[in-house]
């Protein structure tokens, strides 16, 4: 399990839990949503440590049209939440390595 983690974005240091909030609300601009031609609905991510791009479906329960600017905050909080398990590899890595 790992210990206190450091921001990428900004290298502020806390327990995976406060590098979650502060991400997802100081680091908002960095989940960008997206609608293709079908009406599906994605965010996406990139890691700025490893280059590594995220986009995953938003699977929202109905088709509103301001679905995406009205839960912008929850759908941070899920790719914040989803990244922090990808940081947690580049943790555990460097750990290894060290």
């Amino acid at each position: 399990m790992v210990g206190d983690m450091t921001c990428p974005f900004c290298d502020r240091r806390a327990d995976r839990r406060s590098l979650h909030a502060h991400m997802t609300d100081a680091h908002a601009d960095r989940v960008e949503t997206s609608s293709d031609s079908w009406g599906r609905r994605f965010y996406e991510l990139t890691c700025p440590t490893c280059g590594d791009f995220y986009r995953k479906e938003v699977k929202p329960r109905s088709k509103d049209p301001h679905f995406l600017e009205e839960y912008a905050r929850e759908i941070r909080v899920v790719a914040f939440d989803q990244f922090l398990y990808h940081l947690e590899v580049h943790t555990d890595e460097e750990i290894s390595s060290a």
